[in-house]
């Protein structure tokens, strides 16, 4: 065999040269190369006992009209033609500021078509960015039906049990106010269970996710993870894409294998007619793979999204936000109504403070947006002297804004070309009353580019908070190849355009939000430095998603809503608190009308978020008790740093206030010091055992949370 071996940052890769010309991905994992591990196959032919490596293309592409003479069995996208017959034509092997690069060219003559497969490599992280380039170098135009961004297989070769003893799949299920709720399962429990000869394993069977639409996080997040039981590996990945996406897992042959895409023909009506000179390019995804559990792979993929995004002071500063909306106003803002809050919010100690919904319009204001003017009902004095008071407070204005959208009765709305807007079968498309604005129109982009100018220049605004309540479905048909077509090019004008906001604005803070989290990826991560995670109003809920958050997306990244209530109490307010204390806290609640022993907790957690804060944006989480389900008496959340780990607990009606929570990194270190961090006046045992690397806790209370240190 004639091999590629690649090792880097812990990770191993291996390439076949085939003699037939064809070049073959067989191994990307943590665990090193053992060629004894790929499946051999009996030749009928010959008698003899053989590697098969025939199936392990590093590309899949599939272009209209092609023959796909190889098994593949229902919509799987494997023997994909061309995919099958890609010649090499160079493997390039480089590095760059970021880290070493490869860039392996192919070629087909019967389509005449160029694919690069990119590679890339970040120096200290065990995590691989992928995506592909298609260029049509031949004389006809060619239509794109799939490319694969990353393709591998025999995922399931290292160790000797079979695939349903040892292999499961880890899925982030997602969805309004139930963001980031993990399960794993076992192969046969989603319906690829083992029914057949080991070589020739094959069924019509897929398991994996797909997204369809704008909304890219509506039922999952695009990410997962794969864990083999017996060896300890994982392999882990997130598709970074802000509308329809697709993996899969499969099997082929006695093998099994897994794809990362975005948009495709068969699942979301992309279909892309590549003219003469034309290149198309995927979207990208991250790769990685650690020795280890789901916390080391949550650690790398940390990692990694720290070094892709925009840098950023919000990242670096971490300062707290206040919005009047959750548990407060509601999205019916005032004068009389703010400036009560915002003195509140000062004392309190927060540095920004965001007008949340409905200061545009006196009275129903859902589809009527689109102009983003100031009610003078509700802001007689303008709402420049909100913004004025704000700023004389100290702290920084902002306002929520929903760009993408026109309501259906915006008065521009009627005056704009119709081609402003995302159209199918000649109808303009409707959703919950509004319309979505199509940002390849350059008409569209001066109007957006006008209203984010407007804003800043007219009332000071340092934070927008950029919401989006729609799901237009599977695309437009105006100037696109496909409906899919049109949505992905929309997409990326979107992202384009938020690049040249800031460019222009660098230090404007925009929070990505949309119901909550339905677009937590990380094609709108790269760019915006804080993310709304949900519209949970139960902060007993909240728990879940808030220890769950930093799987999705980084601590720093993730705004978690802490919202006191009027005669919650104690316990109330402090649980509300602990939810947001180690990412970034999003408050509200009405503090100008909680009891005033309420409001000192609420200062006093602000005061401690100012003093670990710094850790935060450096921290690596990890999760004592496993990811949390709503259902969980007991939740907790970890992040640690070189010396130094914060634990928040979460008691929800537990019988028993006592819990050991196993803190494994630690297990042995006798040095390791202990202490209820949060709140000051908390009533709460603890006590670290070095011998098991565990924490007991002991809350006093049904309803309870606190936050602990850990220093070593």
């Amino acid at each position: 065999m004639n091999l590629i071996h690649i090792d880097e940052n812990g990770l191993h890769l291996v390439f076949e040269r085939k003699e037939d010309g064809t070049c073959k991905l067989l191994h990307f994992s943590a665990l090193p190369f053992d060629e004894d591990r790929l499946l051999h196959q009996h030749d009928r032919s010959t008698g003899e006992i053989k590697v098969n490596t025939e199936r392990y293309n590093l590309l899949e592409i599939m272009v209209s009209g092609q023959d796909r003479p190889l098994e593949r069995h229902g919509n799987k996208y494997i023997s994909t033609a061309p995919g099958y017959r890609m010649q090499l034509v160079d493997f390039a092997d480089k590095r760059n500021s970021l880290g070493r690069k490869l860039e392996i060219k192919m070629h087909d003559d019967v389509c005449g078509i160029d694919t690069v497969s990119h590679m890339q490599f970040y120096d200290g992280i065990q995590a691989v960015r992928c995506w592909t380039d298609v260029t049509n170098v031949g004389q006809e135009p060619q239509g794109l039906e799939y490319v694969s961004s990353f393709a591998l297989t025999g995922i399931e070769k290292e160790g000797l049990l079979s695939t349903d003893d040892k292999m499961r799949v880890w899925y982030p299920h997602n969805g309004w106010q139930r963001e980031m709720q993990w399960e794993s399962y076992s192969f046969p429990q989603l319906g690829l269970a083992l029914c057949q000869p080991e070589e020739v394993q094959r069924s019509s069977k897929v398991i994996g996710a797909t997204n369809i639409g704008n909304w890219s996080t509506k039922e999952y997040l695009p990410m997962g993870l794969l864990e083999n039981t017996e060896t300890g590996s994982n392999l882990f990945w997130q598709i970074e894409h802000n509308g329809s996406w697709h993996w899969e897992i499969s099997d082929q042959m006695g093998s099994f294998y897994i794809q990362l895409s975005g948009p495709s023909e068969t699942e979301s009506h992309w279909w892309k007619n590549l003219q003469p000179g034309e290149t198309f390019t995927t979207v990208p995804v991250c790769v990685g793979s650690t020795i280890g559990k789901f916390d080391d792979a949550m650690g790398e993929l940390t990692k990694y999204r720290r070094v892709i995004r925009r840098k950023n002071a919000d990242n670096e500063k971490l300062c707290i936000i206040f919005n009047d909306y959750m548990n407060c106003l509601w999205a019916n803002p005032t004068t009389a109504k703010e400036i009560p809050l915002i003195d509140a919010a000062h004392k309190a100690g927060c540095e920004y403070f965001c007008v949340d919904a409905g200061w545009y319009a006196a009275g129903f204001w859902w589809d009527n947006v689109g102009e983003w003017l100031p009610s003078y009902e509700r802001f007689p004095n303008g709402l420049e002297e909100v913004m004025d008071y704000i700023r004389s407070k100290g702290m920084i204005p902002g306002v929520w804004l929903e760009i993408e959208v026109m309501g259906i009765c915006c008065p521009k709305a009627a005056r704009v070309h119709p081609d402003w807007f995302f159209t199918r079968h000649g109808k303009k498309v409707h959703d919950r009353s509004r319309w979505q604005l199509d940002f390849r129109n350059p008409e569209v982009v001066a109007h957006a580019n006008e209203v984010i100018d407007r804003l800043i220049r007219d009332y000071h605004v340092g934070y927008i908070k950029m919401d989006y309540n729609i799901e237009p479905g599977i695309g437009t048909e105006l100037n696109a190849d496909s409906v899919g077509d049109g949505l992905l090019g929309h997409e990326r004008a979107y992202l384009a355009w938020l690049d040249s906001v800031f460019e222009r604005y660098p230090d404007l803070i925009i929070e990505n939000c949309s119901s909550g989290g339905m677009r937590i990826d990380y094609a709108m991560l790269s760019r915006h430095s804080i993310q709304s995670t949900s519209d949970q109003d139960d902060y007993l809920r909240y728990a879940s998603i808030a220890a769950n958050a930093p799987s999705g997306l980084t601590p720093e990244q993730s705004a978690i809503w802490s919202y006191p209530m009027k005669g919650g109490g104690r316990e109330e307010a402090v649980f509300n608190m602990c939810n947001a204390l180690m990412q970034r806290i999003h408050q509200s609640g009405h503090l100008a009308e909680i009891p005033e022993s309420d409001f000192t907790l609420v200062k006093e957690a602000l005061d401690y978020y100012k003093t670990i804060r710094g850790d935060i944006k450096a921290a690596l989480p990890f999760w004592p008790l496993g990811t949390s389900r709503f259902t969980d008496t007991w939740v907790a959340l970890g992040l640690k740093t070189e010396h130094k780990a914060y634990i928040t607990v979460w008691r929800r009606g537990a019988p028993d206030g006592r819990c050991v929570l196993p803190v494994d990194f630690l297990r042995g270190n006798h040095g390791v010091r202990v202490k209820c961090a949060y709140p000051e006046n908390h009533n709460t045992a603890c006590a670290w055992n070095a011998e098991k690397g565990t924490l007991t806790v002991d809350l006093p209370a049904p309803i309870c949370a606190r936050i602990f240190e850990l220093e070593y």
